[in-house]
């Protein structure tokens, strides 16, 4: 049926040996592979190439389409006598596929040809012809002026003008026909294509579902058309769909008895275990791991019996990642997957593995060496098998880890490589390969350090970005929007407008319950409603112990020592402190150390040892003003500031009027860090400190001046956002 679709050329070779010659040669045709043309598409190339037989194209095909079945038949039967007078033309291209189109006619059933002669029909009749006596129009009446489709969407038109398929054929409506196989197996392959490298350019999903649909209605049994629907349908986390074209993908590809390795028993058992093994994985995605285990397990059995050791490594690699899932320790399982790959030479499979590895012992709190050395490891042999995928999740990977380990340099540094890095892969149709989840973490990865340095502009440039090549319906959209989410959160908190920062939570919460949690404790907190606080960092405490989330356990620590403040139970507070610190240092979390050291310090001057909290600032002070956020590097100044008042309260005569000028240039570079960040809450206390030290020097000027700052501040702000404690 493939080669009796293309029934138009005939036509065009039937008349060009009736005598339809331009300048008493017959003209020279250019054959472009691709797809089928469209009628309108088909008649505008052979005006180009002959304008005079474009007449008679139309006036040999319409009658036939708008007659009876026996006029198609006759064509056929007086078909040979077109290229039996000339030897030579019998072995020509055009006589070669007159023969073969002939050939393929004679093989076809009855309801075979009825289906041909209908497709013909609807062939013609989508050309846009008026229905009229076809004796009655002449040239000018039967020429076409335009192949446009004004129904069409204008940015559908424009993603598929990209190729050869053109909208004409993907019409909407009770009149579309039936694409061509050809067509068909043209179009799956480049919107699946689209969906893997660049989903913005692939058809809208609704739209895409829909023309699968006509796709099916036609050829039920087309599996291709089965798999991109289940695709397409992972888009938009439809499970239904996604399940049920699976299982129908499977069910036709070993029905069809089709060719190579699908036929036979041993096909019929390569495509059940890959079936079963794709079935898992889609229960994983959708988080349903009693169904994923069990399918799983069957995937196992199964390959086990065929000695499919490819199968089994598939299987092993699903199975550690699902006890990742649950939380369990999956070290075991992946440590012999990545033997066995590299038994088998399967080094995607053993690179996943040691990545897989790698993550792990970043939360476990392996040494930082270990970890980068594996890291690069498998770097060289990703450039060697040229392995982009796998070059950009290291990437993304190593950018995490630094960012985890609190070297924010580094972390951006891995994150600009990775956005600048040309694919390794060959990519068609101008698209860019950036929509995969690795350019999503970067990117997110990118915005949280430019909103830690207060450059809100370029985060919303890079927001913007990530909503364009990742739209809400595509499968890594969470990650921008629980990054934008707490962006939003924590500028409304520096703000102080906590009217604003309430939303938030709630939105924050619909993506990650533990961080929606901490940042509700986080804003009830600042709302004074310590005892509701204190009850949901419990809560938020018993979450992360479940699901191991070492960072988390320490904010949480941090954040209960910081209720502890509140009701100055500054001694309780310091177990807590020395606990987390000791937690931070296990796992190279230098950032959570730093803040944790930044706590304690604070716990110590409100004990009465200034001595031993300055110490303690100046040990981690290089570490937050090189890697720490806007924020951390003004609390670290704020608080070496009253660190320096306290001492030169008590300070010989002789010192004391250096150490209230050092405090001031302190207080002075704090307050610049927080006027970036617009921290009114903050800056008022530091207006208050520089006018009591301008006070004791006898800058009156100055001392008014500051003074002047803080009421106004005292003034816009609520009184209900003071703290019974100085912040931090």
């Amino acid at each position: 049926m493939r080669e009796c679709r293309t029934f138009t050329p005939p036509h065009v070779m039937r008349g060009w040996n009736e005598g339809e010659e331009e300048n008493g040669r017959p003209c020279n045709t250019t054959l472009h592979p691709g797809p089928d043309l469209t009628f309108e598409q088909f008649l505008k190339t052979v005006k180009e190439c002959c304008p005079r037989m474009v007449n008679a194209v139309k006036l040999r095909l319409f009658p036939m389409a708008d007659s009876e079945l026996q006029d198609m038949e006759h064509f056929f039967t007086i078909l040979p006598n077109a290229f039996s007078d000339s030897e030579a033309f019998k072995t020509s291209v055009v006589g070669l596929f007159m023969r073969q189109m002939l050939l393929a006619y004679n093989k076809l059933s009855f309801s075979q040809v009825y289906k041909l002669f209908r497709s013909l029909q609807q062939y013609s009749h989508r050309g846009g012809r008026p229905q009229c006596d076809l004796s009655a129009l002449t040239t000018e009446d039967m020429e076409l002026t335009s192949n446009e489709d004004t129904s069409v969407d204008p940015m559908e038109k424009d993603e598929l003008d990209m190729g050869a398929l053109h909208q004409s054929d993907l019409r909407s409506g009770e009149t579309r026909g039936p694409l061509s196989q050809k067509q068909a197996e043209y179009f799956l392959a480049r919107q699946a294509y689209l969906l893997k490298n660049d989903e913005n350019k692939a058809m809208k999903p609704a739209k895409l579902q829909d023309e699968l649909n006509n796709i099916l209605k036609f050829n039920p049994d087309f599996a291709e058309a089965h798999y991109l629907s289940y695709l397409n349908s992972m888009r938009v986390q439809d499970v239904y769909i996604s399940t049920h074209s699976l299982l129908h993908y499977f069910d036709r590809l070993i029905l069809s008895g089709g060719e190579g390795k699908s036929n036979g028993d041993e096909g019929y058992g390569r495509s059940l275990r890959y079936a079963v093994l794709n079935l898992a994985t889609l229960h994983c995605r959708f988080g349903h791991y009693q169904q994923a285990d069990l399918a799983l397990q069957e995937a196992i059995r199964i390959a086990q019996e065929a000695n499919d050791h490819v199968c089994l490594q598939h299987c092993l690699s699903w199975l550690y990642t699902l006890e990742q899932m649950k939380g369990s320790d999956s070290v075991v399982l992946t440590e012999d997957s990545v033997k066995m790959a590299a038994h088998f030479c399967l080094p995607y499979l053993a690179s996943l593995g040691i990545q897989s590895l790698v993550q792990q012992g970043a939360l476990q709190g392996m040494p930082a060496n270990k970890l980068l050395d594996a890291l690069r490891g498998t770097d060289i042999m990703h450039w060697k098998q040229s392995l982009s995928e796998l070059i950009d999740i290291s990437l993304a990977q190593t950018a995490s880890i630094w960012r985890m380990y609190g070297k924010s340099t580094m972390a951006r540094q891995q994150a600009q490589l990775l956005l600048n890095m040309n694919s390794l892969e060959p990519v068609n149709f101008g698209v860019q390969q950036n929509n995969t989840e690795p350019f999503a973490i970067a990117l997110c990865h990118l915005a949280e350090l430019h909103a830690e340095q207060g450059f809100y502009g370029a985060v919303t440039d890079i927001v913007k970005h990530l909503k364009q090549q990742f739209p809400p319906h595509t499968q890594h959209a969470k990650l921008w929007m629980l990054c934008d989410l707490k962006i939003q959160f924590e500028k409304a908190m520096n703000d102080g407008k906590y009217h604003l920062a309430e939303p938030h939570v709630t939105a924050i919460s619909a993506l990650n319950a533990t961080e929606g949690l901490y940042r509700k404790a986080q804003l009830l907190k600042a709302l004074n409603q310590t005892s509701d606080a204190s009850r949901v960092l419990q809560r938020v405490q018993q979450l992360s112990e479940k699901n191991k989330n070492t960072e988390m356990i320490i904010r949480v620590m941090l954040a209960t020592a910081d209720l502890h403040w509140d009701s100055s139970g500054f001694a309780t507070a310091l177990p807590l402190l020395l606990q987390a610190l000791a937690l931070a240092r296990q796992h190279n979390l230098q950032s959570l150390e730093s803040e944790t050291v930044l706590h304690l310090a604070f716990t110590q001057l409100m004990l009465g040892v200034p001595e031993q909290a300055l110490a303690l600032v100046q040990d981690v002070l290089e570490c937050v003003l090189a890697h720490g956020s806007v924020l951390d590097k003004a609390r670290a100044l704020l608080l070496a500031a009253r660190c320096q008042a306290a001492l030169a309260a008590t300070a010989p005569e002789e010192h004391r009027l250096r150490a209230v000028e050092l405090c001031v240039e302190t207080l002075g570079e704090a307050a610049l860090y927080f006027s970036q960040l617009n921290c009114k809450q903050r800056l008022r206390e530091v207006y208050y400190l520089q006018a009591r030290l301008h006070h004791s020097l006898g800058n009156v000027s100055e001392r008014n001046k500051s003074a002047l700052l803080f009421r106004l501040l005292n003034q816009e702000l609520p009184q209900s956002a003071s703290a019974a404690v100085p912040l931090l």
